[in-house]
Order: C-alpha cells, then structure tokens, then sequence
C-alpha cells in the first residue's frame, strides 16, 4: 500500500509539473531561511553560556536613583566581592573583575604588541570555566607580579604556547615588569575579550583610596551561588548592602543571571527592558512566518486542484477506502514534497551561508550533529504536517455520490479559504515592505542628523606607547603638514566610551541631588577641529594662559544644575575647584538611544586618543605623512587608525545588518506570495478557459478578460493592504520606540508599500491573465 501511495504520489508531482515546481520553490525557500535564522538564533543564544556552572552563575548588579530616573549599571564598589562572600551565606565564590577598556601595551624582548588587560581576583576559574593551557589552576596568579596570557597572545609574542612559563615581560607606560605564571585558552562565544589577565590585587593597591569608597564604582562583581539558592531572598538580602556600609549612599543591588548579560542588557529606569533578544525574537518571528507563508501557498494550490482528483476520491471511497487512508495517502504526498524541499533547502544553506556570515559578520556552520539533524526533521516534518493537513482533510471529505453524479461545486469547498490564506499572505508581505522602509528611513536619520559636531574626514589613533612622552611635539609637527587641517587629543571617544561622575557640588545644589555627569576631557584646538558652536564663553585656548583650572559644560548640564549667568562661577570636581569658562551647544557623544546628557570638558594635554582633520582630496597621501611621523615617534608600535565616521558607524552595526537582513526576508516573502498568487491565477485561468472562450465569442475584449482574472486577486490585495497598516503602524512604533532620536512614520510610507503591493500583483498576474484573454478561443471550445 506504501509502494502505491509513493507511485500515485511522484506520478500526481511529475503530471503537475508547473504546480510542483511552484511548491518546491515556495518551499524549499521558506525552509532555508528557517534554517540560516536557526543557525544565527543558535549562536545568539549560546554566547557566554560557555560556564559548567551557567546555572550558579551571576553579576551583582547596581541601581543609582538619578534626577532623571534610575540608572543601571554593572560596576561595583571595590570591597563588594570580599563582602559578600563573607556576609552572604548562599554565595560560595564572589570575586571582582575590572576589564581594561583599551588595549596596552606588552612586550617581551624586543618584540612589542597589544592587548586588552583584565584584573581579576584569585578565584576567578573556580567561578568561570576557562581551560588553563599551561600551570596550575588554583595558582595561576600567585602574587601581584604574575601575569596569564592567552594562548593566542602567547604564540604571537614568543611563538609558542610551551615553556614560557617564569619568563618575564612589561606591561604599560612604566613597563612594569611581571612574570607569566600561566597560560589560558579563550572560549568560544564569550563577550569578555580580554587577552592577559593580572591580579585584582595589583589594581586594588594602584587605586586604593577610590576602591575603598562604598560610593565608588570600577570593577564588575561575580557572585557563584551555592546550588538551589534562592535567587529572590538574595536580591532582598544584598538590596540595601551598600547603604549598610555607608548610609550616605543611594544605590541598591541585585544579581542577574551571568549568561543573560549578552541577550538582556537594556535596563530602563531599573528595570529588565530587552536588548539583543529583541531582534532574536524578531528574526524567529520572521522565520516562522515565512515558513507559515510557504504552507499557505502548498494548501492553496493543493486544494484550488481538488476538482482534477475528485473522481479520484470518489472511486476510492466506493471501492471501500476509508477517510482515514485517504488522509495518510495526501499527507503522505505533502511529506515527499516536503522532503524534497527538504533536500533543495540544505543546498540553498550551503550556497548562502558565506554571504549570510558576510551580513551578520558571524562564521556559522553546518554541523551535522544530532541536534541540527532533529531540527531539520522536524522543522520539515511540522512543515510537511502543517501544508498537507488542510488539502487532505479537504479531499477526504468529499462525498462519493456527489462527486461521481457531478453535482459537486468545488468552488464552495475551499474558495472562502484560499481567499482567507491569501489575504493573510499579502497581509504580512505589506507589514515587511512598511518595516522596511521605516528602518531605512531611520539609518537615513542616523546617517543625516546633525550630531553637533564634524566627524568628516577626521581620524583617530591611540596616544600610546613612546608617542605619549612626545605627544605635544608630535601634534606640533603634524599641524604643519600640508594637507592637515588641525590636529588635537581627547580622553575617550564620541561614541559612548569616557569617564563619568556624580561628585560635582555648585552654589545652589541640593544635598541630596544626584545627577550623572560625562567626563570628556580635551586638549587645545579639538572644539575647533570638530566644530563644536559655543552657546556662550569661549573653548580652552593658549591666549589664556593655563586653562588646568577651568572647565566647560554642555547647554544640558547648565540647565540641569539651574545655573544662571554660568559663565566665570566656580564649581567642584572631585573637590577641586574649577572655573567655567565656556558652555557648548549640546552634542550627541553616545549613540541616538539615548538622549544628549550632561557633560563637562576640562583641559588634558595627553589624552589617549590623537584625533587629525585633513583636507578632502588627498587623505591617502596625508595618512602616509602622519604614519611615517608616528613611527619616527613610537617605532616600537604599528600605526593604527580608525576615521571618526567609521567608529560612528559601528555604534549602528547591529541596526546596519538588521536593515539588510530585513530587506532580504522581506523579498523572500514577498516572492514566496507571488509565487502562490501565479499558481492561482495560472489554475483559474485554466479552469475558466471554456468560459473565456465563449466570452471571445461573443465579442469580450482581452483588457476585458484580463480585467475579469485580475479583480478577485487584486480586490483580496487590497483588503491586506488596509488590514496590514495598523499592524505595521505598530510593529515599527516599537522597534522606534527603542531610539531617543527617531524618525515619524507618515502616510508616505504607507502610501508607498501599498502602492509596490499592487504593482508587484499586477505583475504577477498579469502574464498568466494576459495568456489566457489572447489564447485562440477555438482550442478551448472545439471540444464542445
């Protein structure tokens, strides 16, 4: 009975050869884009799942009550891990770890490179599961003086991973001398790049004074917990474990899941609201729909054919087939289509991986292990279910008699539903197309609105290294060159990375009032260089003198503070007087989803970041002049260099490939519909060919026909159309809604998609009804 089913089967897919062409493109799509978003999901959600202890595993996290809300912030006061580890019985390990936030410098010998440092207690790999190449792991770092270095990073700097240990090397701008005492071996899917890792200790003592202020936030705090700890009474235990060391603080804590950092990490106003897992959720959304867009269009051909195997039916169900054997034969017939799908998606990964790892800047792979070998079946199996289930049951049912006395109209079976599974098509293609347009509209904004300054044809570099003993000669030089329009240093970048603080006091403030200050401290000419415009006083300037005690504040900080007439005031920094010399029109210095917040400059001759403007037109020659100067100047280090524009860019990466990403689904399903779509037009226009005929005849014009064929689809599109804008409408108001600076969907859009819509229908219909309305009337009717 099997071997029949599969011979009637494969016999119905070769007659039909246009409709299972259709059906194994719609599906063999639908399923290869499940499983390149299967693979990206997968990676998403393992990074930093790499711990045999993920479950134990936490972050202390810590709440500030600001003037403006709640900040969240994963940096904790210095003592807290000793703390809590002593005081708080559920916790089994705590340790703090301080990330370095910009590569140094290491050398052994003669040979130089740099790294990114990190300082983590003794404890660290009794917490984190890090596999130890070479020494012991309870005594990788015995003292302050030992350093471990990562496999990669040991191999680049004495080529090789054995016999290195006890060897000594330097670290940083006083080359400090320390000895290797091990080697690790980075995990994959981590978010903690660091490549050496020195003792918590040696940090601890260099900064001792801040560290030992309960108000004071560095290092990250990692709490293991013993196991079936109650996750709630801790968080009530440690919420007020600051304010009971010192009772002038208002911060509170509370742990989260270590491996929920990558996913999880948008806190508003103190609370969990998203992150990344926003898009993962997205893009499985995505996935599901086409595949649920691919099912629709088997279920509508498969049933718009019902009328060719009604007889079929009929004659089965009185030789004495039950329903039941119908069904299993048609799903069975679903089943082989699908599988062959099946087969065509596998290659179709295969063929686009590369560009897919090229777009979402991952390296995937196909591993055919156990777990993507279950999910490719299944998904194929449920797609096979899901798109067979409806046609079988539709056949199944008809009733013999009807069906061999004729009397059955086929039209009443399934037309209400193949119109409904249309709709629902078209319906989610508008919603792509109007997505779509609103976040090119919104990276347009990013890329056009006026941040407060000129990122234009300015790089940058780090002041590190032997440059930073020489750093004002060497700018002195490269302002005389021909082709450089002004040069300067700046602590940090514009791009979200600099220094902040709360300790600020000024005539009037209140004694309880916290407000969070950047810190974006500048050298001479960097104002001018990028164009910053003065609301009122004036930039630092060598006119003046020595600007050491003077300071400038952005229009936010004045107006958040309440000072009137700011200009020539006195503030504290730290508990150093200041004078405010200048306040410059708000800039935006971190990305557009936050709002500009308050900041203040104050002069830094040696920032470590060098940043030169040079003229448009000759940048590649100007760049080699810098580089050669750079080397004169710093010969042990390669130079380097980012443009402002590109560091500018990379804050919008994610959005960037979100925005291809989606442009590519959406023409997917879009071509997936209007595939469907033209195997219904194709079985009407055959089905009403006799009809057609007679209407030639009888003096029908071919605009008149192709009207008749067009009407019924193009009416079902526009009923999408008005059911998908409040659907898109919300879709892309939330996904906006993540940006402080955003863009307002009009009627344009709108207008637009449903505009394409139509067009892309007329397109696609338009063959099959315009060769049915010039076919010769003869062919049709001379069976008659």
């Amino acid at each position: 009975m099997f071997k029949n089913n599969l011979k009637i089967a494969w016999r119905n897919l070769i007659k039909d050869r246009q409709f299972t062409f259709l059906n194994l493109i719609g599906l063999s799509t639908g399923l290869a884009c499940a499983f390149l978003i299967y693979l990206w999901v997968d990676d998403e959600r393992s990074i930093d799942k790499f711990n045999e202890k993920d479950s134990q595993l936490y972050q202390v996290m810590l709440n500030i009550p600001l003037a403006n809300g709640i900040q969240t912030q994963e940096y904790t006061p210095g003592l807290l891990a000793k703390a809590l580890v002593a005081e708080i019985p559920e916790i089994e390990y705590a340790v703090s770890v301080k990330p370095g936030f910009e590569a140094g410098v290491l050398s052994a010998g003669d040979r130089q490179m740099k790294a990114m440092p990190a300082f983590v207690d003794k404890d660290f790999f009794k917490v984190f599961t890090y596999t130890i190449i070479q020494g012991e792991k309870n005594q990788v770092l015995p003292d302050k003086y030992s350093v471990l270095l990562s496999g990669e990073l040991a191999d680049k700097l004495f080529g090789t991973t054995t016999d290195i240990i006890g060897k000594p090397v330097k670290w940083g701008e006083d080359s400090t001398h320390y000895i290797v005492s091990g080697i690790f071996k980075k995990p994959v899917n981590a978010t903690a790049r660091f490549d050496l890792l020195f003792t918590y200790q040696s940090y601890f003592e260099k900064h001792a004074s801040s560290l030992q202020n309960w108000q004071n936030s560095s290092p990250s705090t990692y709490v293991l917990l013993k196991k079936n700890a109650d996750i709630v009474q801790i968080n009530n235990k440690i919420a007020g474990f600051i304010k009971a060391k010192d009772d002038k603080s208002k911060a509170t804590l509370f742990i989260r899941k270590f491996s929920d950092k990558y996913l999880f990490d948008k806190y508003e106003n103190g609370v969990q609201a998203g992150g990344r897992i926003e898009y993962v959720r997205m893009f499985s959304i995505i996935a599901f729909f086409i595949l649920v867009i691919a099912c629709i269009n088997f279920m509508n051909l498969s049933t718009a054919k019902a009328s060719r195997r009604l007889k079929e039916v009929g004659i089965k169900k009185v030789a004495g087939a039950s329903r039941a054997t119908l069904i299993f034969q048609y799903l069975g017939e679903s089943m082989l289509m699908t599988f062959l799908s099946l087969a065509i998606a596998i290659l179709l990964v295969i063929l686009f991986l590369p560009e897919f790892n090229s777009i979402t800047q991952k390296h995937l792979e196909l591993h055919y292990n156990t777990n993507l070998i279950l999910f490719f079946l299944c998904i194929s199996f449920l797609t096979g279910l899901v798109a067979g289930s409806y046609p079988a049951f539709y056949l199944s049912g008809f009733k013999p008699v009807t069906i061999l006395k004729g009397k059955f109209n086929t039209a009443l079976g399934g037309l209400v539903v193949r119109k409904g599974l249309v709709i629902f098509q078209f319906t989610l293609s508008v919603v792509f197309i109007i997505s779509v347009l609103a976040v090119y509209e919104q990276m347009q904004l990013i890329q056009t609105i006026n941040l407060g300054y000129n990122k234009d044809n300015v790089i940058s570099f780090k002041n590190e290294g032997s440059l930073n003993k020489g750093l004002q000669p060497f700018l002195s030089e490269v302002k005389n060159m021909t082709g450089v329009l002004n040069s300067s240093s700046f602590r940090g970048n514009l791009t979200g990375n600099h220094g902040g603080t709360e300790n600020l006091s000024w005539e009037g403030k209140k004694p309880d009032e916290k407000i969070d200050f950047a810190q974006l401290d500048a050298d001479y000419d960097l104002a001018e260089m990028l164009g910053f415009k003065m609301a009122e006083g004036r930039t630092f300037s060598r006119k003046f003198g020595s600007d050491s005690s003077k300071i400038i504040f952005n229009e936010m900080a004045i107006k958040t503070m309440g000072l009137v007439d700011p200009i020539g005031k006195t503030i504290k920094v730290w508990g150093k007087q200041y004078q405010i010399i200048g306040v410059v029109k708000d800039f935006h210095f971190e990305s557009l989803y936050e709002k500009v917040k308050p900041c203040f400059m104050r002069y830094n001759a040696s920032g470590d970041n060098v940043l030169v403007k040079i003229k448009a037109g000759n940048e590649r020659e100007v760049i080699e002049k810098i580089k050669n100067l750079y080397q004169a100047y710093n010969p042990e280090l390669p130079f380097e260099y980012k443009f402002l524009d590109d560091d500018y860019q990379a804050m919008y990466a994610s959005e960037q490939r979100v925005a291809i990403l989606s442009r590519y689904f959406a023409g997917l399903t879009i071509l997936i519909s209007c595939l469907g779509l033209f195997g219904l037009v194709a079985f009407t226009a055959q089905k009403r060919q006799k009809e057609i005929g007679i209407r030639k005849v009888v003096g029908a014009t071919v605009s008149g026909i192709v009207l008749m064929l067009s009407k019924d689809f193009l009416k079902l599109v526009l009923i999408s159309i008005l059911v998908a804008f409040p659907v898109a409408w919300w879709v892309t108001s939330q996904w906006l809604n993540g940006f402080a600076y955003r863009i307002h969907i009009g009627a344009g859009t709108f207008l637009a998609a449903g505009i394409s819509i139509i067009l892309i229908t007329l397109f696609t219909i338009s063959f099959q009804a315009m060769k049915a309305a010039v076919a010769n009337p003869v062919k049709s009717l001379r069976s008659e």
